[in-house]
């Protein structure tokens, strides 16, 4: 009797949310027996939020074909979005958990409109130029949260570049450079896991839709796919814009993970960008599973380094170029493809018997 043959992207999709979910297994089995330290407990939501930017960013890095170096705008502007929400609304919703779905849909929605606004004008350029203007759309986002006050008392909302003076019973929302404060704990590790599954469920179903091969043709061949009707700015602003919205909702998880959000260039500056860049690049572009392999691995490997203190960043750097080389050099990527021909023709010779 034979068995139907699985397809690849169905294969592919499974080892992805196999990875995930193993993941979870045993993180969760660690936790119930308490074999996990109280360091590895508060990185599990900044691992979820790391891997959801490394997922985004491929879709843009990796299925568009467009080097984008502002994802930690996006990702301030869904953080800022849902906190400003989450502090004015306070209890209003009498249930924390509505309150936090409400402030993703923020900054999912928020983020995306970004997105698009950035989008339209930026995505006519192309490699080295698109890359700068990104990256200065980010700087700018940092910098103008940095300079903004927003404050609300009896007569309302205050918006302004220069300290706020109110009234008696007014309280700062936004403080300047000092940041928000007062975002409530709504970011959990299953929550987080939650949000990481639906980015691999939006990100992979976009993938292998009609519209994800739209997007793929106009990264393999702009003009070829535009010779045969592929409307190019439709399917870049579209697969920019759900990038940019997933990068929010990363953000609204880091934003409701801290008791005070500040716009630091550590948080949303030039250094996080290249961050997720990097764990987009060392996990493989277009690769959604390694994306997230390397955002775990690189996310982890410093502080379980932090006892070595000064030879830290360099054990650090040298892992960097050893997987590099291990995914990228010629010789690496033959060496696996011949791999791969070798368990195929096992795989058939199994099934043939």
């Amino acid at each position: 009797m034979k068995t139907k043959k699985i397809s690849k992207f169905a294969q592919t999709n499974l080892i992805t949310y196999g990875i995930a979910a193993a993941a979870f297994i045993v993180v969760e089995i660690m936790l119930l027996t308490g074999s996990m330290s109280s360091l590895m407990e508060g990185l599990l939501v900044p691992l979820c939020t790391y891997a959801i930017l490394a997922v985004s960013l491929n879709l843009t890095v990796g299925i568009l074909g467009e080097l984008s170096l502002g994802h930690a705008g996006f990702m301030c502007v869904g953080a800022f979005s849902s906190a400003f929400f989450s502090v004015c609304v306070g209890d209003a919703f009498g249930s924390d958990l509505f309150r936090f779905v409400i402030a993703i849909l923020i900054g999912a929605v928020t983020a995306g409109i970004f997105g698009l606004i950035i989008g339209i004008p930026v995505l006519r350029l192309r490699g080295d130029y698109l890359a700068i203007v990104t990256l200065a759309f980010g700087e700018i986002i940092k910098n103008v949260i940095n300079a903004l006050y927003v404050g609300r008392d009896s007569k309302g909302f205050h918006i302004s570049l220069s300290p706020l003076t109110l009234e008696p019973d007014g309280k700062m929302i936004i403080n300047g450079a000092q940041g928000l404060s007062g975002t409530p704990n709504d970011s959990t590790f299953i929550i987080g896991f939650i949000l990481l599954l639906m980015t691999l469920f939006i990100v992979l179903n976009l993938i292998h839709s009609r519209t994800g091969r739209a997007v793929m043709a106009i990264r393999d061949n702009r003009i070829a796919a535009e010779s045969v009707g592929v409307n190019i700015t439709k399917y870049k602003l579209l697969a920019f814009s759900v990038s940019a919205a997933l990068a929010g909702i990363a953000g609204v998880l880091y934003a409701h993970n801290l008791s005070t959000l500040t716009a630091l260039p550590r948080n949303f500056g030039y250094n996080m960008s290249i961050t997720i860049l990097v764990f987009v690049v060392l996990g493989g572009i277009g690769n959604i599973w390694g994306s997230m392999i390397a955002a775990v691995i690189l996310t982890l490997l410093p502080e379980m380094l932090r006892g070595l203190n000064d030879y830290r960043m360099l054990i650090y750097a040298i892992v960097l170029i050893v997987l590099m080389l291990f995914n990228w050099s010629p010789g690496a990527r033959t060496f696996r493809a011949r791999l791969k021909e070798k368990v195929g023709r096992h795989k058939q010779t199994e099934e043939v018997k």
